[in-house]
């Protein structure tokens, strides 16, 4: 449910190979990342209510390839319209397991199965399978979920390099489809079943930490997102700010 760093996911799977991760022995290491961001975006939509969140990534790898780890942020989901009550969850969990092959110096490829879990609300809660090639920098892959209530397939493709300045660049694009009628116009007489979202973001490593910027925004009208997540401004166009260290 989380958006997917998949980038980050897979160079992290290398950090064995360097004096970042916490090596255990010569074939394990922990891989720690804390996190914060100021707002919380799953495939272009907020998850947060736009606010903060705060984030903490474990991940035991193998110089196999093979990794393992536990995903979990904070969450907010406002009001819950139907129940007319506040949504019982803050929390996000996730669980994952995957296999990173390094094919060669340029290309690779992340098999990832990722559970995840909200506490309090297990109505969101779901599993994905999530592939990924990535070709002297340009990545595509797919994300097929089965939740309790939607079967969902996210299909994305992006780029990312290495700019001057030592700058990271990574561009987005991604397509999500629930396969029934999810987003609705303001009079409920127009619906459709998929939407799209994008992001550019930018990363700099300073003092030690990873300074992140990223444009994301999404083309859901503001009825569409309201008749989806119960309000109308958190799929929107914004600009979210993070601060990351691995260990």
């Amino acid at each position: 449910m989380r958006a997917l760093p998949l980038i980050a996911l897979a160079s992290s799977a290398l950090l064995p190979l360097s004096s970042q991760a916490l090596e255990l022995n010569d074939q394990f290491a922990l891989v720690i990342t804390p996190k914060v961001v100021s707002d919380y975006r799953s495939s272009g939509i907020s998850q947060t209510l736009g606010d903060p969140a705060a984030q903490l990534d474990l991940m035991l790898s193998h110089a196999s390839g093979a990794y393992l780890g536990i995903w979990a942020t904070n969450v907010e989901y406002g009001h819950d319209w139907e129940n007319d009550d506040d949504y019982g969850t803050r929390h996000e969990i996730d669980y994952y397991a995957g296999y990173y092959w390094q094919l060669s110096d340029a290309i690779s490829l992340d098999a990832m199965y990722n559970k995840y879990s909200t506490p309090g609300e297990s109505q969101f809660n779901g599993s994905e399978a999530i592939l990924t090639l990535d070709v002297y920098g340009l990545y595509l892959g797919g994300k097929y979920s089965l939740d309790t209530e939607n079967d969902k397939l996210n299909s994305f493709i992006g780029y990312h390099t290495q700019l001057p300045w030592e700058l990271g660049l990574d561009v987005r694009f991604e397509n999500v489809d629930y396969k029934d009628d999810m987003f609705f116009n303001r009079d409920y007489s127009q619906a459709r079943e998929d939407y799209n979202n994008w992001e550019i973001g930018l990363t700099r490593e300073l003092v030690g930490v990873t300074w992140g910027l990223s444009y994301i925004d999404t083309d859901l009208s503001d009825a569409e997102c309201e008749s989806f997540s119960g309000y109308a401004d958190l799929c929107g166009a914004t600009l979210v700010a993070s601060a990351s260290k691995t260990f």
